[in-house]
C-alpha cells in the first residue's frame, strides 16, 4: 500500500477534516505524525475522530505519540499537573475538556496507547526523528524521537518523515543531509495542514496542503 502521512494537528478539526478527504482507504496506510492536541480550537473533536479512525481501519491506520500527547499524559498522570506545559498549548486543551469530562476519560486511554513510530523497510515516521544519540528512542530524553530539534541521522535504507519543528514558510521540506521530510507546516499557526503521499519505498507522489480554516484558529 501506498503511504499518506500526515502532520502536526494540533486541533484543528476543520482542516484535518478537509485533509482526510485525499486519503484513499482502500488502496492507503494512513499515518498521523502525532500533536493532535493542543493550542487549536477543537481538540476533543479531532481526537474523537481519530480514535473513530483507528477503531474502523485497525490494520490501515496509525496515530502517532506528540510530544503534546506525552505532556498532556503526564499532566493527568499520577505526577501531574504539569504546569510548564498549561503554558505552552495545554491550557487551551484544559478548558476545551472542562465542560466535556466524559470525553477526557475515553481519549487519556486513548492516547496513552499510542506509538512512538512507524516503519517499513524504507520509511520511518515519527513525531520529533532519530538523532544521532544516544538518547535517540528515549521518549524523554530533549535528542529523543519526540522532542528533537536540529539535525537528524541518515538512516542506511529508511527515510524518514516528521513533524514537531514547523517549517518557516508554511511549506513542508526535504532536509537531502538525512533524507527527512518534514511535515509540521504551522496549521495552529494559521499557515497548513500538509499530508505527503509516498510510495512504500519512500518515492514521493503527491504533497497536499489545506490552508488553516478560519474555524480552527483562536
Amino acid at each position: 500500500m501506498n503511504l499518506l502521512i500526515i502532520g502536526d494537528v494540533h486541533g484543528c478539526f476543520h482542516t484535518f477534516s478537509e485533509l482526510l478527504t485525499h486519503w484513499r482507504p482502500a488502496t492507503e496506510y494512513l499515518i498521523q505524525v502525532g500533536d493532535l492536541v493542543d493550542r487549536g480550537r477543537h481538540v476533543p473533536e479531532t481526537v474523537t475522530l481519530a480514535c473513530q479512525l483507528s477503531e474502523k481501519h485497525p490494520d490501515t491506520a496509525t496515530f502517532l505519540m506528540g510530544n503534546h500527547e506525552q505532556s498532556m499524559l503526564r499532566h493527568y498522570g499520577p505526577v501531574g499537573p504539569y504546569l510548564d506545559w498549561l503554558e505552552w498549548g495545554g491550557r487551551t486543551t484544559v478548558a476545551q475538556y472542562k465542560a466535556r469530562p466524559q470525553l477526557l476519560a475515553q481519549h487519556l486511554p486513548w492516547l496513552t496507547q499510542r506509538p512512538l513510530l512507524w516503519q517499513n523497510e524504507h520509511v520511518l515516521v515519527s513525531h520529533a526523528g532519530l538523532a544521532d544519540s544516544l538518547h535517540a528512542l528515549d521518549p524523554a530524553h530533549p535528542d529523543g524521537l519526540l522532542w528533537r530539534r536540529g539535525p537528524l541521522r541518515k538512516l542506511p535504507t529508511q527515510r524518514q518523515v516528521v513533524g514537531h519543528t514547523p517549517t518557516d514558510d508554511g511549506d513542508p521540506q526535504l532536509d537531502t543531509d538525512s533524507d527527512t521530510i518534514y511535515l509540521d507546516t504551522g496549521a495552529y499557526l494559521g499557515r497548513n495542514l500538509a499530508g505527503v503521499r509516498l510510495t512504500p519505498t519512500g518515492e514521493v507522489l503527491d504533497m497536499i496542503l489545506i490552508p488553516t480554516h478560519a474555524a480552527d484558529l483562536r
